[in-house]
This record gives structure tokens, sequence and C-alpha cells, in this order.
């Protein structure tokens, strides 16, 4: 078991990492088109609206109510006829949870088993933290109370939302709970931070391990989408998959060949790091030596 200064540090890593990215904390009102019946709110992170016929389904919530409120608002206004709202949350972090608050009386919060015993154990301390980067994350996220979903699942949910069908499955990756949604018949990837577009790989805390990882890209190319969200970069086609695939895998290949070397952690770290840089000048990021670490540690 991870302590709670080591999950912090990791969990400050990881924010670092998205916020390098991502770094406006609150959500636009300009909704952007993604598929037939999905829509994103581009921000920190982004957020998806599903709507069907008869009730639309919100994934992520921005950080804290304010932003809650403004993603309701939208799935309002593209659906002002849908008398039923749905939300869900790809992982328990602040930025996709915190904003649950701000969603009108009778929204339904449905979550995987996993994530929600992560929210429980974790999610106030996540929030404590996230409230002290900045004046406007705590005025953000001040006196925020977390409920406890309408419907807990296992492995996999399905919404109907009228002509639209949202899968919800527990996959875990980045955290133990990430939890992806499948849209059809757009064939659409809500994939939180399990596929992400030129951005690196980061396991938080516990949560899985970097060839774990790898076994649920597999389950996700077996998906076969043709429109990938991803939560922290822009949105783009189905060969995100195979392109994250193929980044963890190689990351993994040139970690484990210099361990072998006995090469320390923080040397091969920056090695990869400066290779992926040359590969990639384009990318935002190639900063892989947390990902590395965690290749040295899955194989102690």
């Amino acid at each position: 078991m991870k302590s709670l200064s080591a999950l912090l540090t990791l969990a400050a890593l990881a924010a670092t990492s998205a916020l390098a990215q991502m770094s406006q904390p609150m959500v636009d009102e300009n909704p952007t088109k993604i598929s037939d019946h999905v829509w994103a709110i581009m921000g920190f992170p982004n957020l998806a609206i599903v709507v069907g016929s008869h009730a639309t389904l919100v994934v992520d919530t921005g950080l804290g109510p304010k932003n809650g409120t403004t993603a309701a608002r939208v799935a309002a206004k593209l659906a002002p006829n849908n008398p039923k709202l749905f939300l869900t949350t790809t992982h328990f972090h602040p930025e996709h949870a915190a904003g649950e608050p701000g969603f009108p009386p009778g929204t339904i919060l449905i979550r995987n088993a996993v994530q929600q015993q992560e929210m429980e154990k974790h999610g106030q301390e996540m929030i404590d933290m996230f409230s002290q980067r900045s004046p406007q994350n705590k005025e953000l996220l001040a006196g925020v109370v977390l409920r406890p979903p309408d419907v807990i699942f296992d492995q996999e949910a399905t919404i109907d939302l009228g002509g639209v069908t949202a899968r919800l499955l527990w996959f875990g990756a980045h955290t133990k709970g990430d939890e992806l949604t499948f849209v059809e018949p757009d064939r659409t990837l809500i994939s939180g931070d399990v596929v992400q577009n030129k951005t690196m790989p980061n396991i938080f805390g516990d949560g899985g391990t970097p060839a774990s990882w790898l076994a649920v890209l597999e389950k996700v190319a077996a998906l076969n989408a043709t429109h990938v969200l991803p939560d922290h970069s822009a949105p783009g086609d189905g060969s995100l998959v195979a392109a994250e695939l193929n980044l963890i895998s190689e990351i993994r290949t040139r970690a484990l060949a210099l361990k072998r070397q006995g090469i320390s952690p923080d040397d091969a770290g920056k090695q990869v790091s400066a290779d992926l840089k040359t590969q990639h000048p384009d990318w935002p990021n190639t900063n892989a030596a947390g990902f590395v670490k965690s290749v040295y540690a899955e194989l102690q």
C-alpha cells in the first residue's frame, strides 16, 4: 500500500503533467462536435456530452461545482427536451469528478465500484491537494462534498439514451478505477487518461502497471473505435489507440533494456525522454521519467 505522502506526490506529478497541457481550469460553453451524438467541451479536462432522443449522458464534470453547472447547462442546450440526465466520471481526480454538486437535482450519477472505492479513500485528500495549487482552484473547490453514486456497476453498464447506447467499461490503467465510455452507433471512445494524443502516460499511485496498461489497450483496440476523445489532449480518430499502445510498448521495451544494463531509473528516464523528444519534436511534453520508474517498479 502506498503511503499518503507518496500518493500525494504522485498525484502532484500527474496534475503537473495535465496542467502543462490544459492550464485553464474553467470549461468553455462552446461545444465541439465529435460525432453524430457526441459533443465535447474542451478544457481541463475535456468533457463529453452524449445525446440520445430521450436522455443525455455527461462524462466528467470539470473542476468544482461552477464548472459542473456549466457542463449541465451546455447539455441542456444540446438536448432541451430530454427529461433524463446521466453523469459518469472517467476517474476519481477532482477535475473529473468534483464538479458533481453543480449538476441539477435528479441527475443520475453512475460509476464503477473500483473507482468509487478510490473516491472514498482518496477523493477528499485529492480535493485538498488541488485546492492548494492556486487561489482559483481553492475557490472552485470550496465546500465540495462528494455524494455516493445512484448506480454502481462492476465490469460494464449500458445506458440506453434513445437511439444511442453508451457502454461504460471498467478497465483501469492510469488509476485502478479508470472508466471508458464507448458510444454506439457512433463508435466513439471517450477514453479518459487511458488513450491520449501526443501525451505521456502516467500511472497514479498504486493504479496499474505498464504491462497491465498494455493489456487494457488490447481490449480497447478490440472495440474498433472510429473517433477518440481523450480527457487531456486533442480528439482524433481510432488510430490513437494503436499509437498509445505503440508508445507504451516502446517506452517499456526501452526501459527494460536499460534496466538489464544496470542503468539507474533516473538515468533511464532521462535517456528515454531524450529519445522521445528527438522522435516527436512537436509534442508538448516527452518527459517519460515517471513511467520509466513504473516499468522498473513492476519487475521488483
